[in-house]
C-alpha cells in the first residue's frame, strides 16, 4: 500500500543503488542521443515531511562505473579527455536547498563536483510515493531531471564534424530514478 502522509516519512534514508539509476543523455554527432549511467554510487537523504525545505540529499558517484554500452567509449570517458578518473575518482552532489513546488513536485539545489570543480545544480523531482516492501523496509521513490553544460565543469573535449557542428554536445541531460530505504 502506498503511503502519502508526508509527515510519516520524516527520517533518514539510504539510497538503494540496486533499485536506483543515475543516468544521462548526450547528443552525439548532432544526430542521435547516447544514453549512459553510473553503476556504482551511494547516497543518503534526510526527508522532513512537515517542513520539506529542511530535507537534504548527499550522493557520491564512482566515475569508473560509467556505462554507455560501449567499452571503447567508456574507456575514452574515463581518460584524460573527459573524467580523468585516476585523478578524480568521485563525482559528488551535496544539497543546499529543498523546495516543495506543489502536488508531488519538488526542487532540490546543491553543489555538483566534477573534476574538482564545484558548481550549483538544480534538480526537479517528482515524488513517486512510499511503501513498505515485502521485507519490511519503508521505501520512498523519486524521479528527477536536470540539464548541465559540461564545459562549466571543465569537460571540453570535442571534435569538429565535416558537416558542421561537433561530435559531443555541451548540453547533458541528467536523469534520476531513486529508491531509498528508511534507516532503522
Amino acid at each position: 500500500m502506498v503511503n502519502t502522509d508526508l509527515t510519516a516519512l520524516t527520517g533518514d534514508y539510504t539510497i538503494d543503488a540496486a533499485h536506483s539509476t543515475i543516468g544521462f543523455t548526450v547528443r552525439h554527432a548532432m544526430v542521435t542521443n547516447v544514453k549512459g549511467k553510473f553503476d556504482d554510487f551511494s547516497g543518503s537523504l534526510h526527508l522532513d515531511g512537515g517542513a520539506p525545505s529542511a530535507s537534504t540529499a548527499s550522493i557520491d558517484v564512482k566515475m569508473d562505473s560509467i556505462d554507455t554500452g560501449s567499452e571503447d567509449r567508456d574507456g575514452h570517458l574515463k581518460s584524460a579527455d573527459f573524467f580523468k578518473t585516476d585523478e578524480f575518482p568521485t563525482m559528488t552532489f551535496r544539497s543546499t536547498k529543498a523546495e516543495a513546488l506543489g502536488d508531488e513536485d519538488y526542487r532540490i539545489t546543491g553543489d555538483l563536483t566534477i573534476l574538482g570543480t564545484t558548481k550549483p545544480l538544480t534538480i526537479d523531482l517528482e515524488f513517486n510515493g512510499a511503501a513498505k516492501d515485502p521485507f519490511g523496509n519503508e521505501r520512498v521513490g523519486f524521479e528527477g531531471k536536470a540539464e548541465i553544460k559540461r564545459s562549466e565543469w571543465g569537460l571540453t573535449w570535442n571534435a569538429a564534424l565535416e558537416t558542421g557542428g561537433v561530435l559531443v554536445s555541451d548540453k547533458i541531460k541528467l536523469n534520476f530514478d531513486i529508491s531509498a530505504i528508511k534507516n532503522a
